[in-house]
């Protein structure tokens, strides 16, 4: 399959984004933000918490004098570490996440996190990350994150599988019966995720790990993993009837669980699965859609919308192709008009304005110019914050497709 490689202006979403379903799923983690009045302002609307609330996340503030190097910014950030932590005795993991701007002037979080988990005498434990946007991609802040997770696993040799990728709590409870009923309980094989609902109940790695990606943006995290002995299942995600079906037989092949066992578990899900997508597959089947690199999630939701629903991928383009992270989903992709990688913004405009899809996928500072353009477009970002894996999501994840589209027709007029 060709692909278009372009570098040049990009349209992306902010890396701090992640904090925003990670401080959800990790109930005992705290997210400081070394930034700007931007990223406050961009974290508060984004997470949409009230402002007499107690959320799990802040900014530590960057002022001109810290930016023009006039303040000592490591005393300025102890201070508001010590201050947090004697107000929030509850917290268990406090991230020290970098920003654009703190990396901008060079402020080494990583050592400022060594100092202050001395300091804390293992009452807390102190992780640093970079959350910047400068080049990365929004989602690749809940990569780093977990990168930053994977020293401070414990060692083990016992078989396992590690799910890696946040997924809401429904979900995970949901894949965990799953493997329940493919038999992994009966061979001793204890499932996993990572990340834990808890950073302090860390799961373990070791050289019996198999590890089994739910996201596909979290390469890093598996790098690290596969350093500490894991080994990778290749596998599409688990988006739609087929992807998750093919998900959890990759899974059950590793250990050596037969096929026989994954159908019996998974023939009732994907029944009510199919009963669900019937009536969007009639709305969206024929529809041209097209993708702009932003979330990672492209290719496989590009596979699912053409193999599952009927629509004609035009364009499907992604941030970046991680051929390790992706190889199983390009097997399974039917060949769009264009696949790219990266991005020059004006030029895929122009391709845009002239393939004229029933759907385009972009980010949020794109899609109300398309729309005064008279495209119809869809939020990529929305595709993230929702449940959207497994079987009983599936019917869930057609209908945010064809929400604009049927938006669209009773407008026409």
């Amino acid at each position: 399959m060709a692909v278009l490689r372009e570098r040049g202006q990009r349209e992306v979403f902010c890396g701090l984004a992640g904090i925003v379903w990670l401080h959800r799923k990790i109930q005992d983690a705290f997210f400081l933000v070394v930034g700007s009045r931007t990223c406050a302002h961009l974290l508060q609307s984004a997470a949409g918490v009230m402002i007499f609330a107690e959320p799990r996340f802040a900014t530590a503030i960057l002022q001109d004098r810290d930016l023009a190097g006039m303040a000592d910014c490591n005393e300025e950030l102890d201070r508001v570490v010590h201050e947090l932590l004697a107000r929030r005795p509850d917290i268990g993991t406090l991230f020290l996440v970098g920003s654009c701007p703190s990396e901008v002037i060079k402020l080494d979080l990583d050592t400022a996190a060594e100092r202050l988990t001395r300091e804390q005498q293992g009452r807390v434990r102190i992780l640093a990350y970079s959350g910047s946007g400068i080049e990365t991609t929004f989602t690749q802040g809940e990569d780093t994150c977990l990168t930053a997770l994977v020293p401070e696993m414990p060692a083990a040799d016992d078989p396992a599988l590690l799910v890696v990728g946040t997924l809401p709590d429904i979900v995970e409870d949901q894949f965990r019966r799953l493997f329940s009923a493919m038999g992994f309980d009966a061979i001793d094989a204890p499932v996993h995720f990572l990340p834990s609902r808890t950073a302090a109940e860390l799961p373990p790695v070791g050289a019996a790990t198999k590890v089994l990606a739910a996201q596909p943006f979290v390469g890093d995290t598996v790098a690290a993993l596969v350093a500490r002995g894991a080994e990778l299942i290749e596998a599409p995600y688990p988006f739609g009837v087929e992807g998750t079906r093919a998900w959890l037989g990759a899974a059950a092949a590793a250990f050596d669980i037969p096929d026989v066992q994954v159908d019996a578990a998974c023939a009732g899900p994907i029944a009510r699965a199919e009963r669900g997508l019937e009536r969007y597959r009639e709305q969206l089947a024929g529809k041209r859609i097209s993708f702009l690199p932003d979330s990672q999630l492209e290719l496989p939701l590009g596979r699912f919308l053409a193999r599952e629903c009927g629509m004609t991928l035009v364009e499907v383009g992604v941030p970046y192709l991680d051929r390790r992270m992706m190889d199983a989903e390009l097997a399974l992709l039917p060949t769009p008009e264009r696949l790219s990688e990266g991005q020059d913004l004006e030029a895929q405009l122009d391709r845009l304005r002239a393939d004229r899809p029933d759907l385009t996928v972009c980010g949020l500072g794109l899609a109300n110019p398309l729309e005064a353009e008279g495209l119809t477009t869809k939020w990529s970002i929305e595709l993230v914050f929702s449940p959207v894996h497994g079987f009983d999501q599936a019917p869930d994840l057609a209908e945010l497709f064809a929400r604009p589209l049927n938006r669209r027709a009773r407008l026409a007029f």
